[in-house]
């Protein structure tokens, strides 16, 4: 189990998934994982369900496949057959969960109540869905609700979409969200998985949100640091912020008082989760130096450079 709430955690987002044809499983598990999506919940709301898991990890079989919609132990017993390695279900059904605990499959049993959770407790759950998220009372009724029960982590599912995704996945009790924005019914049916590649992508690039933090200019000694620093200061009415191997004049830019990292310099990019972008960045072929990497006091990444420099610049993410 906790190694799928890792892998689950890294990827950020799971798509689910209804598939009416499993003849659209193999293309679309290929648009998922190339859009940056190596995941997905196939609902079990289709007689295709089964084929369409069975397609798609043969398709792609490093990808990370959950059947969601569980309601029954055979169904349970059918999805792992089929190569599901996950189970998720919209409610806490106690047999369905023991018969999982029961062969070693991770389930996600969905509550949207303290009286759910203190039941996946019971049953020795650390993690539930929460669904249907949305219509439950959202972001703030699970903090709220979640207040009591500390160690309980959760996978909202139900209404998530690109303008509340970031806000939920900020939360550190998130595991990930579950989505169905970035796979819509007519895409998949019209069989339009460049489409669907283009939508996977940009919900990559929306739960990242990457952005520019800072620029970090190198100089050649301190007294060429304070020199420049105080031009800019002074030209863009930005106040000076001296540390120990740099001087910031505002937010954007940092001189530093030696020859840092990069030819020329480095460029900061901010992002809500260091750990999730260097997962995502990697798989666009970024590489990163491990000895950069600072942490967190729960162990979390919040700082790292990539390995190589673009244009004389080398680039850190930086966790904000």
């Amino acid at each position: 189990m906790e190694q799928l709430l890792k892998q689950l955690s890294l990827i950020g987002i799971v798509p689910v998934i209804k598939i009416d044809d499993a003849k659209d499983a193999a293309p679309l598990a290929n648009a998922l994982n190339e859009g940056g999506l190596p995941c997905a919940e196939v609902t079990f709301r289709t007689a295709a369900a089964a084929d369409a898991i069975r397609a798609m990890r043969d398709a792609c079989p490093d990808m990370l496949l959950g059947a969601g919609t569980v309601l029954t132990t055979a169904q349970v017993d059918e999805a792992v057959a089929a190569g599901a390695t996950f189970i998720v279900s919209p409610g806490l059904n106690p047999a369905v969960v023991e018969h999982c605990l029961e062969i070693g499959v991770p389930v996600l049993p969905g509550i949207n109540n303290p009286t759910g959770i203190e039941q996946a407790l019971s049953l020795g759950l650390k993690t539930v869905k929460f669904f249907p998220a949305e219509p439950s009372g959202g972001l703030s009724m699970l903090k709220a609700m979640a207040a009591p029960y500390g160690g309980v982590k959760f996978m909202p599912t139900g209404g998530i979409n690109p303008a509340n995704v970031r806000d939920y996945l900020a939360w550190n009790r998130i595991v990930a969200c579950g989505g169905s924005w970035m796979v819509p019914n007519d895409r998949l049916s019209a069989g339009d998985f460049d489409g669907i590649r283009t939508l996977v992508s940009g919900a990559v690039d929306t739960m990242l949100n990457l952005r520019f933090a800072h620029i970090g200019i190198n100089c050649p000694d301190e007294a060429a640091c304070n020199a420049a620093a105080g031009t800019a200061s002074t030209l863009f009415g930005m106040a000076q912020d001296e540390r120990s191997k740099s001087v910031f004049v505002g937010t954007p830019f940092e001189f530093m008082k030696l020859q840092g990292v990069g030819t020329m310099g480095h460029i900061g990019i901010a992002t809500p989760s260091v750990d999730r972008a260097m997962f995502h960045l990697a798989r666009r072929g970024a590489r990163f130096d491990p000895a950069s990497v600072q942490y967190n006091a729960d162990g979390t990444a919040k700082f790292v450079y990539i390995a190589d420099e673009i244009a004389g610049f080398a680039y850190h993410l930086v966790q904000g």
